[in-house]
């Protein structure tokens, strides 16, 4: 196949859905994890099943833990490079949300052999491979099989010391909450398959998906960070009510501070540019949800690809966790997006 028919082809044809958003929603997950096999208790086990949180974690007995996690998706990008970086990207944040350092990593690929070119894969891996190359980490192996669709992740196994653990369930009452990336990855996706995308717009979404959320490890170290996660594809809302539910609390959202990825996020809105994956976050966590506008629904219930960390912090750790941020170039974020509030009526408020 020449060059220039290479450079033709788009990705985001190739798949049914994108990113993040092919996510299964909350409600049809939970049907699906249900069990009625009794697995034997192991005290190595610190983070399983028990819990919704990012990544599994098993105590390697030396006052560390060893952090495991995968994840995978079809393209949210037509560039293939680009979109093994994302799927990279994503797939390593998982260890760095529990507040480890990933060591290693595998690759998972899934390509349609008698539809796209060899090539393209060697291109997904290649990005992929850049990525870990960042993280400091080895790519090392892998497996991979003919698919109808195009598919591209990671295994990642991380490092981290038990007392610097992060979970998702361990939020209390008074803590504030940051978030370490904008919102509105899936809006803008939406409108560039729907060919609606202004020019000056095309590549942000692209590369906030890229920037890996090493933050993570660092506020690992900090004890006033009482939990964390990672917002993906259930939404900051689907995201926080997780960490609500887990936490037994409730939580309320700042609407006028949560940074967007660009001003115009109306605009798209009200063009239509909304994920399916939206209204399927919605039908299974919007009961839990306080009254809330549509173009709030819209961007709090975003399916994100490889988002932001999102951080429950103590008052007293609040001066600490913003000089983190600002020492890691994310000057934008410190300012509370919300706060954790005693159990209620409803999981999650959005002032």
């Amino acid at each position: 196949m020449m060059i220039e028919k290479l450079n033709e082809i788009k990705l985001t044809q190739y798949s049914h859905g994108a990113g993040c958003g092919c996510k299964i929603s909350p409600k049809v997950l939970d049907e699906i994890l249900q069990s009625n096999i009794s697995m034997p208790d192991n005290d190595k086990l610190l983070v399983g099943n028990h819990s919704k949180d990012d990544a599994a974690v098993y105590d390697l007995g030396n006052g560390s833990a060893l952090i495991s996690t995968t994840d995978f998706f079809m393209p949210i990008v037509d560039d293939p490079f680009d979109f093994g970086r994302i799927a990279a990207t994503n797939s390593i944040s998982d260890v760095y949300a529990m507040g480890g350092n990933p060591v290693l990593a595998i690759a998972i690929l899934g390509w349609p052999v008698d539809k796209l070119p060899a090539s393209l894969a060697q291109k997904i891996i290649e990005g992929g491979r850049s990525v870990c190359k960042e993280a400091g980490i080895p790519l090392a192996g892998g497996h991979s099989i003919d698919s109808p669709e195009p598919i591209f992740g990671l295994a990642v196994n991380g490092l981290v010391d038990i007392k610097n653990l992060k979970q998702n369930n361990t939020a209390q009452v008074g803590n504030y909450l940051f978030l370490s990336k904008p919102l509105g990855v899936g809006i803008l996706t939406t409108a560039e398959k729907k060919a609606l995308l202004k020019e000056e717009h095309r590549t942000i979404a692209a590369k906030q998906m890229m920037q890996l959320n090493k933050i993570g490890a660092a506020l690992g170290k900090i004890a006033a960070v009482t939990s964390m996660t990672d917002v993906t594809g259930f939404g900051l809302l689907g995201h926080l009510t997780e960490m609500a539910e887990g936490s037994g609390v409730s939580a309320e959202i700042y609407f006028d501070k949560v940074p967007v990825i660009i001003n115009d996020m109306k605009y798209y809105v009200d063009a239509g540019s909304v994920p399916g994956g939206t209204n399927r976050n919605w039908a299974s966590y919007g009961d839990k949800i306080g009254p809330v506008t549509a173009y709030q629904k819209a961007l709090l219930a975003d399916p994100q690809t490889s988002g932001g960390l999102l951080i429950a912090v103590r008052e007293d750790g609040i001066e600490e966790v913003k000089k983190l941020l600002q020492s890691s170039g994310l000057d934008m974020f410190t300012v509370p997006v919300g706060k954790i509030i005693e159990a209620g009526e409803k999981r999650v408020w959005v002032k």
